[in-house]
């Protein structure tokens, strides 16, 4: 009886994208009679999921990742070839449905509002363009492909299908399911960096000390909408002949953005934080000088001296990983991003955001550490990465009785 009952679960990966809501409703009729209370009381068992998350670290590849209904973990080569149903006994009608529910949408399409309603909690968008993820479902979402980029130019796709068959570095970035079309649009789904943790902390930092491509500031015409922008941020910013010619390059306003922020001197900046029961934090620009930085982490991680070591300990990983690995001796990464979570129980990071990522010339070496100098490609990811493991670790956290000092974002 188990064996059938799973065997006719959909297929989330083979069924078309535009059908999850259909054969979410076929598969509640299909099992409707698996409900009456004369069955369930019968000898025969129903195969439904068991109610306890199980968490598990695969210590060769060093991720945090959580399985829900116990479903086995996929390999990169097999990232969307469906898992086998589990069995648990004495599980209640209302797990039988919300079970049916997420197999009928998982790896397929954007959950509807009504399913997502126990997910509303749990899942929000910290930082980044307002629009360009969206939950598939408990455990994956999909991320928008950026403006510009086409089948034949697609940077996030190449590199996240590049580094999840890289023997170091699948271990540091979300697993990456596959890219697809829905909607006349065309997204890539990826592993749920939230799903799994319960009330979390979240910090999104932007890593490096140049988060613009090098083509983006090639051209050298002076631009008013530019010194506009720049007046709005800091009227004392441009220098006299900019105010003269009320125009500034590109060049000039992005590095301008950069000084503003701690990215220039620090080669990181807080993007967004968010703690347990409090709305995201985003007004950071201002957090620049170390003492801020410090100040804004204590905030973050609070008398949790359990999550600063687990963090401090995988961000090292990353960053060996990243030393060791053959991919970013070749490329550029410009403005991804390190993505830290902790809850009471589990303390994760990844490296996300790969929209900016490029090869670099045949014969140039980067370091990821050197001063940027049009051309060389630097953008000083590592260099970054070196500062922010040591502000974690040397952050100095509330003791007990006390509060953490409120980061000055002041605009």
């Amino acid at each position: 009886m188990n064996a059938g009952v799973a065997s006719r679960n959909p297929d989330p990966v083979s069924m078309p994208v535009d059908l999850p809501v259909r054969l979410y409703m076929r598969a509640l009729r299909q099992y409707q009679k698996l409900l009456d209370p004369k069955r369930l009381a019968s000898k025969d068992k129903v195969a439904v999921p068991g109610k306890e998350e199980e968490r598990w670290r695969n210590k060769d590849e060093g991720a945090l990742l959580f399985k829900r209904w116990g479903r086995t973990r996929p390999s990169v080569e097999s990232a969307t070839t469906p898992n086998p149903a589990p069995t648990a006994p004495n599980a209640q009608p209302s797990d039988l449905l919300k079970f049916l529910a997420i197999n009928a949408l998982e790896l397929s399409a954007p959950a509807s509002d009504a399913l997502l309603k126990s997910r509303s909690s749990e899942w929000f968008q910290l930082s980044g363009h307002p629009g360009s993820l969206a939950p598939a479902g408990p455990g994956t979402v999909w991320k928008r492909r950026a403006a510009g980029d086409h089948p034949g130019h697609n940077p996030e796709r190449d590199t996240y299908e590049a580094l999840a068959s890289c023997p170091h570095m699948r271990a540091a970035i979300p697993r990456y399911y596959r890219e697809l079309e829905y909607g006349g649009e065309c997204f890539i789904e990826l592993q749920d960096l939230l799903h799994g943790f319960r009330d979390p902390h979240v910090m999104d930092i932007k890593m490096g000390t140049r988060t613009f491509l090098e083509d983006e500031v090639s051209n050298a015409r002076a631009r008013g909408d530019l010194y506009e922008k720049m007046v709005r941020l800091d009227p004392n910013a441009p220098t006299e002949a900019e105010h003269a010619a009320r125009a500034v390059t590109k060049l000039r306003y992005m590095q301008f953005r950069e000084q503003r922020s701690s990215s220039a001197e620090q080669g990181f900046r807080i993007e967004a934080v968010k703690l347990p029961g409090q709305p995201p934090l985003t007004d950071l620009q201002n957090v620049r000088e170390p003492q801020q930085l410090a100040a804004t982490v204590a905030r973050f991680l609070g008398k949790d001296e359990r999550a600063r070591r687990g963090i401090a300990a995988r961000l090292r990983e990353i960053r060996e990983l990243f030393e060791r690995s053959e991919y970013f001796k070749t490329h550029e990464i410009v403005g991804s991003s390190i993505f830290i979570i902790y809850d009471d129980e589990r303390v994760g990071a990844w490296l996300i955001d790969f929209a900016k990522t490029r090869r670099v010339p045949e014969g140039t070496q980067v370091d990821h550490r050197a001063s940027w100098q049009q051309g060389n490609h630097e953008e000083g990811f590592l260099y970054g990465l070196d500062r922010l493991i040591d502000t974690i670790e040397t952050a100095e956290l509330p003791s007990e009785g006390s509060k953490a000092a409120e980061p000055d974002v002041s605009r």
